[in-house]
C-alpha cells in the first residue's frame, strides 16, 4: 500500500543527506576517527540550517 506521508517524510530525509553530500568533507569522509566525522556532519548541518 502507498502511505503519502510515510513518503512525503522519505523525501524530506532524502533531500537532507543530498544536502549535508554537496559538502566536500562529509561526502568524501576526510575524518578518521567517528567523533570527529559526527562534529563534521554537525556542523554541515547547522550551515545549512542558517
Amino acid at each position: 500500500m502507498f502511505d503519502r506521508e510515510l513518503y512525503k517524510n522519505r523525501n524530506v530525509v532524502g533531500r537532507c543527506f543530498n544536502r549535508l553530500k554537496q559538502c566536500r568533507s562529509v561526502a568524501t569522509r576526510y575524518d578518521k576517527t567517528a567523533t570527529s566525522y559526527q562534529a563534521t556532519i554537525t556542523i554541515a548541518a547547522l550551515l545549512q540550517w542558517l
